[in-house]
């Protein structure tokens, strides 16, 4: 469950417990308006260790984190407009990219992939989304349409 923000009754903030949220000061996942923004979310398991040293088994972890993230906060994987993933080797994009399809081919949100190093040496890929409530191609009529221009 969500808990809203004591200093900003608009703002609703989830977190996974893990240590890092904690230390580091921040919110696994934070909704505000109609806005829900998920922090970079690595494959890291419920006793705070990463789930596997295969890339592909962190990012399904990381994956489904991401949606228990949403889905408290009211939305579904249905509402990303946007992803960003942080892989530790350029040669696990290929396989992180095929999973994020599996996810995502057809909700197709805007992407970018990007090498990095991690502070944790064992995580091999972290993802993060931003997510619009009921999906990013409604308009304020209720009717839904491409956009022009």
């Amino acid at each position: 469950m969500p808990t809203i923000d004591p200093s900003n009754p608009k703002r609703y903030l989830y977190t996974t417990g893990s240590r890092g949220e904690f230390q580091f000061g921040f919110s696994r996942a934070l909704g505000h308006g109609n806005v829900v923004r998920v922090a970079g979310t690595a494959g890291i398991g419920a006793d705070g260790q990463v789930v596997s040293d295969d890339v592909v088994e962190q990012m399904r972890a990381a994956i489904e984190t991401m949606k228990a993230s949403l889905e408290d906060l009211g939305c579904h994987i249905g509402d990303v407009i946007m992803t960003r993933v942080y892989v530790r080797n350029a040669t696990d994009i290929q396989s992180v990219a095929v999973v994020h399809g599996e996810v995502f081919r057809d909700i197709r949100p805007a992407m970018t992939i990007v090498k990095v190093d991690f502070i944790d040496p064992h995580i091999l890929v972290e993802i993060e989304a931003e997510a619009v409530y009921g999906g990013a191609d409604e308009k304020s009529d209720g009717k839904t349409s491409a956009p022009t221009g």
